[in-house]
């Protein structure tokens, strides 16, 4: 699969000496959904502001459909489509209005059977009339997905595309933007909402203090990376591990009444059956057992600690 955008030794500081990004490379494939993670002042806007040409590099440089973000910003920033984290938008202006106008910034001719298109697949087509004002959050969002997509972008950059939006609507949210995929967009999303890359990305980005520290493929990332955790329900509440034990580095439940065993899902054996054997011979009583996997969050949150 080809990259459809390419950033290589990206560094970008200020006048004061910050340096928000440090030498990064990223290679964005055609037609995925690329999630990228990272706590607040991680680097994330600025990247993409970069990309988008809202940020001049202080080194590197980036491409977008083989054209330079510098020396052809125009043919660059037209395979652009950018949803920004704030919603600005002319209250008094109809939803149709607002998109059209969009389209005509990057010089295309009027086309509302395009648009029409685009707004049905946000939902918005009930609303083409309605004025800015009249509509919900979770609408105006989906109205700032519609300005992006008005001029037939390549790739679509989402900024924290569902901040303050509540549950239900983020899960619709993820509909489109899978939806957006289908039709051939490439995606790139900055969330800080772990489920969210969870359960749409193809890739995985963390970026820690404006470093990339990986960039991987989601389901080979929690497969390498993830553990499981074996928990077991005593029948009776113990105040310390028995030394016998030690070697399995348990860990007690908060009640006392549980043990908790982490092993590598990597490993050859999980040592849970000589477990087991010695629990009895240390006259421990079990009356439950219960896994679970590492989240994508329990990754992310280990790989930022990591490197503070």
């Amino acid at each position: 699969m080809s990259s459809v955008v390419s950033v290589r030794n990206l560094r970008k500081s200020y006048a004061g000496g910050f340096e928000a990004l440090k030498s990064v490379n990223l290679e964005i494939e055609e037609g995925e959904i690329l999630a990228l993670l990272g706590p607040n002042g991680a680097g994330k806007t600025t990247l993409i502001s970069t990309i988008c040409g809202i940020a001049v590099p202080t080194e590197g440089t980036i491409s977008v459909g083989g054209f330079d973000t510098v020396a052809d910003f125009r043919a660059a920033r037209n395979l652009i489509g950018l949803v920004p984290q704030e919603i600005n938008l002319e209250p008094f202006e109809t939803v149709m209005n607002t998109v059209r106008f969009s389209r005509g910034l990057f010089g295309k001719p009027r086309d509302d059977a395009y648009l029409e298109k685009v707004l049905g697949q946000l939902s918005l087509s009930d609303k083409k009339d309605a004025k800015i004002m009249m509509l919900s959050g979770g609408m105006k969002r989906r109205v700032l997905i519609a300005k992006a997509l008005s001029h037939e972008p390549r790739v679509l950059f989402l900024d924290e595309p569902t901040a303050g939006v509540d549950v239900e609507l983020r899960k619709d949210m993820w509909d489109v933007v899978a939806g957006l995929k289908a039709s051939g967009v490439t995606i790139i999303l900055t969330t800080h909402y772990i489920e969210e890359a969870e359960a749409i990305a193809d890739r995985v980005g963390v970026i820690s203090k404006g470093e990339i520290l990986l960039v991987q493929d989601k389901a080979e990332l929690m497969a390498q990376m993830g553990q499981k955790q074996l928990s077991i329900e005593l029948s009776q509440p113990i105040d310390t591990v028995p030394e016998a034990l030690a070697s399995y580095a348990l860990e007690r439940g908060g009640d006392g009444q549980s043990l908790i065993y982490t092993y590598d899902t990597r490993g050859d054996r999980t040592g849970i059956r000589t477990l087991l054997n010695d629990l009895s011979n240390a006259g421990l009583t079990m009356v439950d057992l219960q896994t679970k996997q590492s989240s994508l969050e329990d990754i992310f949150v280990g790989m930022v600690k990591e490197d503070a």
